[in-house]
Parts: C-alpha cells; sequence; structure tokens
C-alpha cells in the first residue's frame, strides 16, 4: 500500500477538481491511499482510503514563495510536504504555487546531501509517445556546469527506476549541436557531461525537442522554462487555428468528421494531463509539482507518477551517485 499526500487547496481548480481526480485514482487503484490537506469543508467524498486531514490556511499563487512557507505552516501545501518528511506519507502532489512547493521542499522534506541546486524536471511529450524528460524547468534562473552535471545525473536515475529505460540518452540543450558552439556555461557543462559515463549524446538543439530522438534534455532553469512555456503555447494555438479551420465551412465540417479520430490523437499527443507531473528532483523524498492548471484527469495522471515514484529506488540511487561524485 503506498500512501501519498495531497494538497486539496492548491491549483486553478481547487478543490473541486482535485478532489475528483483523487477518488477515481482510489477507486481505481486498491494498493493507494490519500492523506487530503485541505480547508474546512473542502471536502465533499467519502472514501475509506482517504483521509482529510483539515488545516487552517491555504497559499495563493500569488504568494512569496518563501515567505509563505515560513509563515504559513499549517497550509494544506506545507502540510502535504510534513507528512513526507515526519514518513506519513510516501509521496506528495500540489498543483498549488510552484516557487512554495520548491521552498516547502527545500525548508520542510530536505534536500539530499551533495546535491548543490535541487531541479524541476517534466516529461514532455514526443512522437514517439515515449516523452522527454526536461529539467531544469525554472527551480533555478542561474545555473553553474556542475549544477547541469548533476541535473543530468538525477535525471538518469529517475527515469531508469521510473521509466524502466534501462540507458537513457542525453543531450544538452544549445544553440548548436557542435561542441564548441554556446555559452561558457553549455561548454563547461559539454566537458562534464563528456567525461561522466552516462550516454551523452552532445548538444541537442531545441527544433527537435519533441522528436523524442532523446531521453533527457538538460538546461539551466531559465531557459527550461521559456522552453516549457513556449511549448504549451505553440501547442494551443495550434490547435485553435486546426479547430477553426474545420469550422470555417460545410466542407471542412464534413472533413473533420472523417478525421475525428486522427485529430484527436494529435491532441492527446500534446496533452500534458497524460503525462503526470513534474518531480523535484535532489529533494529527500518524493514531491510532485502536478500542472496549475491541473482537472480531474491531470491528478489522476499525477497520482499515478507519484506511486510509481514511491515504489522506485530513485532517491537511494541519487545518493549513491551524487556521494560518489
Amino acid at each position: 500500500m503506498v500512501k501519498i499526500a495531497v494538497d486539496l487547496m492548491g491549483g486553478d481548480n481547487a478543490p473541486e477538481e482535485i478532489e475528483k481526480g483523487v477518488l477515481q485514482a482510489v477507486e481505481a487503484d486498491e494498493d493507494l491511499e490519500v492523506l487530503l490537506f485541505g480547508l474546512k469543508g473542502a471536502y465533499s467524498g467519502d472514501h475509506p482510503r482517504v483521509e482529510f486531514i483539515e488545516v487552517t490556511e491555504k497559499i495563493e499563487s500569488e504568494d512569496d514563495p518563501v515567505r509563505s512557507v515560513r509563515r504559513k505552516k499549517d497550509s494544506s501545501l506545507v502540510r502535504a510536504c510534513r507528512a513526507v518528511k515526519d514518513g506519513e506519507a510516501d509521496a506528495c502532489v500540489s498543483a498549488g504555487n510552484t516557487g512554495a512547493l520548491m521552498s516547502a521542499g527545500l525548508f520542510v522534506v530536505g534536500r539530499i546531501k551533495g546535491v548543490e541546486r535541487p531541479a524541476i524536471a517534466t516529461l514532455l511529450p514526443t512522437t514517439g509517445k515515449k516523452g522527454m524528460m526536461l529539467l531544469d524547468m525554472g527551480a533555478n534562473a542561474e545555473n553553474k556546469p556542475q549544477h547541469l552535471y548533476q541535473f543530468a545525473v538525477m535525471a538518469d536515475l529517475y527515469m531508469r527506476e521510473n521509466e524502466g529505460r534501462s540507458n537513457p540518452t542525453i543531450g544538452l540543450v544549445n544553440n548548436g549541436s557542435e561542441a564548441n558552439k554556446g555559452s561558457e556555461l553549455t561548454k563547461e557543462t559539454y566537458k562534464l557531461l563528456e567525461d561522466s559515463g552516462l550516454n551523452f549524446t552532445g548538444n541537442f538543439e531545441t527544433r527537435e525537442i519533441l522528436s523524442g530522438k532523446i531521453d533527457i534534455a538538460v538546461t539551466d532553469g531559465f531557459t527550461g522554462n521559456v522552453i516549457l512555456k513556449t511549448i504549451e503555447g505553440t501547442a494551443m494555438s495550434l490547435m485553435g487555428e486546426v479547430k477553426n479551420a474545420f469550422l470555417k465551412n460545410a466542407k471542412n465540417k464534413l472533413a473533420a468528421l472523417v478525421l475525428k479520430k486522427d485529430v484527436q490523437s494529435i491532441r492527446d499527443l500534446l496533452d500534458y494531463r497524460h503525462y503526470g507531473g513534474a518531480p523535484l528532483l535532489g529533494l529527500n523524498g518524493h514531491v510532485l509539482k502536478a500542472h496549475g492548471s491541473s482537472d480531474s484527469v491531470a491528478i489522476v495522471s499525477a497520482l499515478k507518477q507519484a506511486k510509481r515514484m514511491a515504489e522506485s529506488d530513485a532517491i537511494t540511487k541519487i545518493k549513491e551517485r551524487v556521494g560518489e561524485a
């Protein structure tokens, strides 16, 4: 049995969609239990494997991350992280304030000894449908070569332990494929990765980000966040234009009926809801950031991913490998 702590109050669609997703997840998996942290009256469900724990505070999306974690110790987000720290839960999930979750991860759950900077990682959809991990997604605006090297090590172990990829390929996000291209950061990181013993394939250009060519793409937090937002915006605009084209006239509407399943498959490929959440790698506990706009479908996916994380040996492997580095 795996027990997951969930922040009921976090996210744009909380608490209704969070509750709905939690109930769907426990109904589908008899080996899953949930500790659900929320304000009084926020939970209306009733399930024997969902324990509602009332809190008195909520961290808002506009709250300062560090200040809110320190001042709102009885918030749903902090209490969910505390449950992991105290061993009451095997992992926690929140769709709330990203900065606050990272702060709670650092201040409450704690960082693995030897990890200089934890990273937010996420599985992006690819045309090959296996997904590609991109990190850092914004936990660190500025990084050093050693940070990116550690990101690669942690992502390698995560993909092996959680996704079953025996020898994941790793690329370094850059503005060209040649080894001498890029900034001082990427040039120095390239040298570290080249001598790391990891399955490093060299520099990786972002035009191939959704190709499925590699398993892991490593970059600094600022660049990673820009890449993520660009992909999300492009996907929304593209699907909007496709929809407009099909509704343009009667002939196109007929074509839409014929191609309905194919268009749906493209939409599913670009749908973040099916890819779970973003693990915070480098913490001494399993913490997963779900998308801020998560609905029940996304929460179900996030809980499945959190359960896999809790059942894996990734943290132990990271401790062993980082200790050797």
